[in-house]
């Protein structure tokens, strides 16, 4: 399990910053072609914003993965006992279910039926949505990962306990 935790962890900060050296690169290129060589390039408006886009969707299954996510926890964290368990696994399970009917399921159904390209850089729309999905996948694994580490762990603590 640690294993798995560990790769999908590299290949997600991979992907992250693959897209920030991306955006880096872009941006650069951009204000040398503005105020140095006076004629802006073209492409780099386009690049960067779907470079953007991608790094905003890894970066966020990056924080479910690291449980950094933006979570309102106002009923949440007055909840006790019995109630905040039944909470959490209903907030998990809708999670989940939202992720992967919209991200994994309306984004491979988007990414499936697109066939127009982008104006300047003559990108197919397939491969600029396909980070729905992929995204969606890597938030799925990594709330599942969590919760088959979680229970592991308290089968270690029942085992040492007994």
């Amino acid at each position: 399990m640690k294993k798995l935790d560990k790769i999908l962890d590299n290949v997600m900060r991979f992907l992250m910053a693959v897209a920030m050296f991306a955006l880096l690169a872009g941006g650069t290129w951009q204000i040398f072609t503005r105020w140095i060589l006076r004629n802006p390039s073209t492409v780099t408006d386009e690049f960067l914003r779907y470079v953007l886009i991608w790094a905003s969707m890894i970066g966020s299954a990056y924080c479910f993965y690291k449980d950094k996510h933006l979570a309102l926890d106002l009923v949440k964290g007055r909840a006790k006992g019995a109630f905040n368990v039944v909470l959490s696994v209903f907030i998990e399970a809708a999670i989940v279910f939202f992720v992967g009917y919209v991200f994994v399921y309306g984004g491979w159904k988007l990414t499936a039926n697109a066939t127009n390209v982008s104006s300047v850089m003559r990108i197919p729309f397939k491969f600029l949505y396909s980070i729905l999905p992929i995204s969606g996948v890597f938030i799925i694994l990594a709330r599942a990962l969590k919760y088959v580490q979680l229970f592991a762990e308290r089968k270690e603590k029942k085992g040492e306990n007994a």
